[in-house]
């Protein structure tokens, strides 16, 4: 896939490479044996302006020695440019060669041995201090809109892994302070190296609802007590994706549409929702257990905030329902609380 690269002012479109590592390290060499070829066959043609104090005959030897010495070093002076048209030939040309060469040999082991084995190392440190995290499946619009909810409502990036087939996408992320990983969250070796058996929580928005499925069935099976939220478009894709295992479901359309229905009765309700959901607004909605000293209270007894739903099991009740009257251990309490200043 070609993916652009901007830059102030304009785009560049980029490819992944699909040249081997031999060959491309290859084709340095190659490089910088022509360049290399290209000094020897100068100097020898120009043999004459060079000295060689020992015997005072430069041969084609002596030529080699003195190229390769010049280009690596800076000569041990036992050959010697001696005329003027010699003198510029190894400034101008074989001093810029030196440099590139250098530059040429540093880079190529940086990328193939240095950069590696730094990348790995980093990795493993990472991967090794990696708990209680979230991961976030896909860094589209939806997923970089809920990450920056999360570093809004205090959570440390660091504690923030993306999962992103696109490197532009993983730019952002990394920008932010996130933890990055290039790969397919639908294969089990990516997950596994995000760790996600240690998460607390996973997000999932992969752009296609068949993809975030599958990645939520992956997740599901490799973390059987992960936290997923997963968000589909299509409302017959929401079932699919809680058998597959998600948590939380949600349906952007879907709820864009109770927003825009409950604004046509009143102007306010659509905001008050907003409110709720952003970090920014007023109130807040807040989840936890019940307290031991709330047992046997009704709902509307708590001092926490107000409280709109119990969790019993599995089961939801509003604060109208005859299981809010009195609180029972091992409920969970969805309230409305004050935004903390």
């Amino acid at each position: 896939m070609i993916a652009p690269r901007r830059y102030r002012g304009y785009t560049t479109l980029r490819r992944a490479p699909t040249t081997p590592v031999w060959v491309s390290i290859g084709w340095r060499v190659l490089f910088v044996l022509a360049l290399v070829g290209v000094a020897i066959t100068v100097h020898w043609l120009d043999r004459a302006g060079l000295r060689d104090v020992y015997d005072g005959e430069v041969s084609f030897a002596d030529v080699i020695y003195f190229t390769m010495i010049s280009i690596t070093t800076t000569g041990y002076g036992d050959i010697a440019p001696v005329t003027e048209r010699a003198r510029l030939f190894d400034a101008l040309i074989v001093t810029p060669i030196r440099v590139f060469v250098i530059l040429l040999f540093v880079g190529t082991a940086y990328s193939f041995v240095f950069r590696r084995t730094w990348d790995k190392w980093r990795m493993t440190l990472i991967q090794r201090n990696l708990h209680d995290h979230i991961v976030v499946a896909g860094f589209g619009v939806s997923n970089s809109e809920a990450v920056d909810e999360l570093i809004a409502r205090g959570t440390d990036p660091a504690e923030i892994v993306i999962v992103d087939c696109e490197h532009e996408a993983l730019e952002r992320a990394e920008k932010l302070g996130c933890n990055v990983l290039q790969g397919d969250a639908t294969r089990d070796q990516t997950l596994m190296d995000v760790k996600i058996d240690r998460a607390r929580s996973m997000i999932v928005s992969a752009g296609r609802d068949d993809t975030s499925i599958l990645i939520t069935l992956t997740a599901r099976h490799l973390a059987p007590n992960l936290r997923i939220s997963v968000t589909v478009r299509a409302e017959d894709n929401e079932l699919p994706a809680r058998a597959a295992g998600a948590t939380t479901v949600i349906n952007p359309v879907s709820f864009a549409g109770l927003l825009l229905a409950g604004s046509c009765s009143g102007p306010h309700i659509a905001e008050y929702l907003s409110d709720l959901a952003a970090i920014d607004g007023r109130v807040a909605l807040k989840e936890r257990m019940v307290h031991p000293d709330e047992v046997g209270k009704p709902l509307s007894a708590i001092a926490t905030g107000l409280g709109v739903r119990i969790y019993r099991g599995e089961e939801p009740h509003s604060f109208a329902d005859p299981e809010a009257k009195a609180l029972q251990a091992g409920d969970v309490i969805v309230e409305i609380v004050p935004r903390r200043t």
